[in-house]
């Protein structure tokens, strides 16, 4: 997973470094073509009739409307995960086994395509899909059990130094994007949000111990296998702060009713 997310970040670097090349090096070709004359007089500048045009064209087509997409390797998420036991962030005693290490237990997610509209330079809807990961770091040494109609565990002798319930999801979510204009340094505030499925790929638990080292098991650990919430985030240039809140239980399990998942962290890769 780590050498995934830094592979992540590397892309996106890039994908800004090429960008950035190619638009410094279409402002040097446009420079290079309008050969009109601004003239400066008592603070106020005259601009020639052809340049003047050229603005307007400009202008005219940055608020044109048109439709965006294909691959994207942007808005990676990295932040911390929280269980609400019906409206409590405090388990109930039918689900203390899955007390957890609070800064250890995180989430992560990254979009790789998006298709929408731009109306305007400040606003734009578009549909996106991408990975998202839910990581329980448990506290208890207990193994959450496979193939089991209900969520559940036994618990062990073995002292484990890591043990770890998650799951995956492919999500995909509908984006609402407000932005303001750009500063002199070519960075705007941003204001995202909207709603999100999920589709379940798989569950798993990962222990590690003196006495078995490394294990894995995978299963769908009654996880939901459709998941519905939403994300809103606020951002600033290229990074920005985020939230998302599942609306339905997270486990498809009686026991677990009104157990739900919420996240917040930091956003890389806003655009």
């Amino acid at each position: 997973m780590k050498k995934l997310i830094i592979a992540i970040l590397l892309v996106s670097g890039l994908t800004g470094v090429i960008s950035q090349n190619a638009t410094a090096q279409k402002d040097s070709t446009s420079s290079t073509k309008v050969k009109a004359l601004d003239v400066s007089l008592g603070g106020f500048t005259f601009k020639s009739a052809q340049r003047s045009k050229q603005d307007s064209l400009k202008n005219v087509e940055a608020n044109k409307g048109r439709f965006i997409g294909g691959i994207t390797f942007t808005r990676l998420d990295l932040g911390f995960s929280k269980l609400i036991d019906n409206g409590s962030f405090n388990l109930s005693p039918e689900n203390e086994f899955l007390s957890y290490k609070g800064i250890k237990t995180s989430t992560i997610s990254f979009d790789v395509l998006q298709f929408g509209y731009r109306f305007n330079p400040q606003f734009k809807v578009y549909l996106a899909g991408g990975f998202d990961w839910t990581l329980i770091r448990l506290r208890k040494n207990i193994t959450i059990q496979q193939g089991t109609r209900d969520l559940a565990f036994v618990e062990e002798t073995t002292n484990f130094s890591k043990n770890r319930f998650s799951n995956s999801y492919v999500h995909i979510p509908l984006n609402f994007e407000l932005r303001s204009k750009e500063n002199d340094n070519g960075k705007r505030f941003y204001f995202v949000f909207g709603p999100e499925v999920s589709f379940l790929l798989n569950g798993k638990v990962k222990q590690v111990s003196d006495e078995h080292g490394k294990v894995k098991y995978k299963d769908d650990y009654n996880f939901q296998s459709f998941r519905y919430g939403g994300t809103v985030r606020l951002g600033y240039g290229g990074i920005g702060l985020f939230t998302k809140y599942y609306f339905n239980d997270m486990f498809d399990s009686p026991a677990q009713k009104g157990l739900k998942n919420m996240s917040v962290g930091i956003t890389f890769g806003m655009n």
